[in-house]
């Protein structure tokens, strides 16, 4: 069963509950401004925060020493160059860098993970519509710290961005991290958050999607057992699941993405 959130109203006297949350005075990383990365752009001025987007997207923003600054997600498949950010009708540029990320071939027994028939691909539509939402959720009040825990003990197995080629067929991007664990091991919330889609994915196996805030989405997929609800509040540390091979998998482990601006962007950039 897929239980969604579709809209995060709701969640605002759920965030107002967690009190301890707050802005971090420092962002806790260093500007990665490439495909998959994130670039901090500056916006100048002493004003109330202001409203960015990025490709129509909302973009969080931290109030910096002169002004404030926009944390961009930089989607994987961004062309490097001269890119604009959307502040109160004006543009403000800053530049993407290239980066190449190495390739990696895996074989699959099941060919439909592959190669999907039409009733797969009808699923894998509507599974999409469902997502959609999640991944743009942005909860009202809830605030991201920007500082993440590894979400499961293990090694990273498939890194973020990798050029994935199944069963000799090119296929998108890895747009997560791939930490390999026994199965049934506990798979903890990285930071706090409230869940806003639960599911059994054709991809993605089962699957927890938790928002963070602020745009801030993680999904954590390939699990064997989901151990939370839409709408749980959750905080870092708390228990979301178990490790499986769910979905597409070739063995146990667990793969999380994180979001921001429905980019998805390394996870290790903020661990």
């Amino acid at each position: 069963m897929i239980r969604c959130l579709s809209a995060c109203r709701s969640l605002g006297l759920m965030a107002v509950a967690m009190a301890t949350w707050a802005a971090p005075a420092v962002l806790p990383f260093k500007p990665s401004p490439v495909p998959g990365g994130v670039a901090i752009v500056t916006i100048p001025g002493q004003g109330p925060a202001p409203k960015v987007t990025y490709h129509g997207e909302s973009v969080l923003v931290r109030r910096a020493a002169k002004g404030w600054v926009a944390v961009v997600g930089i989607p994987l498949g961004a062309k490097p160059g001269r890119q604009e950010i959307q502040v109160g009708g004006r543009s403000i540029p800053f530049t993407i860098r290239p980066k190449r990320y190495p390739e990696q071939r895996i074989r699959l027994k099941d060919e439909r993970r592959v190669t999907p028939n039409a009733e797969d691909e009808a699923r894998i539509a509507r599974e999409q519509a469902l997502m959609a939402p999640a991944w743009r959720a942005w909860p009202e009040g809830l605030v991201p710290t920007l500082q993440f825990q590894q979400p499961t003990l293990g090694g990273l197995t498939s890194s973020f961005g990798l050029r994935r080629v199944f069963n000799g067929q090119p296929r998108a991007p890895h747009s997560g991290l791939d930490i390999k664990a026994p199965a049934g091991q506990a798979v903890r919330a990285p930071a706090a958050g409230v869940v806003v889609l639960t599911g059994d994915f054709f991809f993605s196996g089962n699957a927890v999607f938790l928002a963070h805030g602020e745009g801030v989405v993680s999904l954590f997929a390939h699990l064997s057992k989901v151990t939370v609800t839409q709408g749980q509040v959750v905080k870092a540390g708390d228990l979301l699941g178990e490790v499986g091979m769910t979905g597409r998998a070739t063995g146990p482990h667990l793969h999380w993405s994180l979001s921001l601006n429905n980019a998805r962007v390394d996870p290790r950039l903020f661990l």
